[in-house]
């Protein structure tokens, strides 16, 4: 079974920075592209940034410059590092995964988490 557990969500100050983790288990991911959405209440789930399984980024136009995106295939984890924290960057964060290359259209993605919490306060 397929699971996916975001961690490092957290309460910042408007230029702060976050580090989000996203561990996957059940089976190997490395064919697989990881990414990350985010959905603020009342708004669309938006796509973040997503990686290929050999590590080409591509993010969406809002965090381009500020987060990074990354993965370590050995231990099947999917990376956030989100620098100049904006209050318009609060939303729940979700890690999701697909079998091929990176889409930035949330129906497309496989497997979901729950979800992590990133509230920047201005």
């Amino acid at each position: 079974q397929v699971q996916l557990v975001e961690s490092g969500g957290g309460l910042v100050q408007a230029g702060d920075s976050l580090r989000l983790s996203c561990a996957a288990s059940g089976q190997t991911f490395s064919s697989y592209s990881m990414g990350w959405f985010r959905q603020a209440p009342g708004k669309e789930r938006e796509f973040v940034a997503a990686i290929t399984w050999n590590g080409g980024g591509v993010y969406g136009d809002s965090v381009k410059g500020r987060f990074t995106i990354s993965r370590d295939n050995a231990k099947n984890t999917v990376y956030l590092q989100m620098n100049s924290l904006k209050p318009e960057d609060t939303a729940v964060y979700y890690c999701a995964v697909r079998l091929g290359v990176v889409v930035t259209t949330h129906c497309a993605y496989d497997y979901w988490g729950q979800g992590t919490q990133v509230t920047v306060s201005s």
